[in-house]
């Protein structure tokens, strides 16, 4: 998988940028936050990157630094949630700003998002609360904790499981168990 490019940024456009290096343009879509942080074209860019691979395409999403793009694909793992979306709900401010609106519950700053209604902003938030959100007043804290249940969710998930029948299984795990054996659990519990 290709983390991050670093190069010189050789174009910009709505769709996103090209970052040249070593006689190849790569376009990579990124967000108005990333966007607003960029140099001038022709200036040195370093971009933390996700690969979304499809039948028909490979793009590549590039972020300002690490804790966008982890947000990024906590919101991949919402469901309804695809990359477009996702890159336009990162645009809406910093990955503080937007843990917060989701441990807040506050709806009305995800639905201002290209694309996201209402009822998706519910679900991102009713998802995504226990595992990005931050409490407002909580200070600056880290935006996006990695906890033993959100690696064992996120495995699950990636093992093709609904992230709600996800949720509803390590739910059920009684104890301050480790990353393995949340696991477990959870395709003891999901019938694998």
């Amino acid at each position: 998988m290709i983390r991050f490019v670093r190069g010189h940024l050789a174009s910009a456009d709505a769709e996103g940028v090209v970052v040249g290096m070593g006689g190849m343009g790569f376009h990579v879509r990124v967000s108005d936050t990333t966007r607003a942080e960029l140099p001038a074209v022709g200036g040195e860019v370093v971009l933390q990157t996700h690969l979304v691979v499809r039948e028909d395409a490979l793009d590549l999403y590039g972020f300002g630094d690490d804790r966008e793009r982890r947000l990024f694909e906590a919101l991949l793992g919402a469901n309804g949630v695809g990359p477009r979306m996702a890159l336009a709900i990162c645009g809406l401010g910093t990955p503080e700003a937007l843990a917060i609106a989701i441990g807040n519950g506050d709806a009305a700053y995800l639905t201002k998002a290209s694309g996201v209604g209402r009822k998706t902003a519910e679900r991102v938030i009713l998802e995504l609360r226990d595992r990005v959100g931050v409490a407002a007043g909580a200070g600056s804290g880290p935006a996006l904790p990695v906890t033993p249940r959100s690696a064992a969710r996120d495995g699950l998930v990636a093992l093709g499981f609904a992230s709600d029948e996800v949720d509803a299984a390590l739910a059920r795990a009684v104890g301050d168990l480790d990353e393995e054996a949340l696991v477990r659990h959870g395709l003891a519990t999901l019938g694998r």
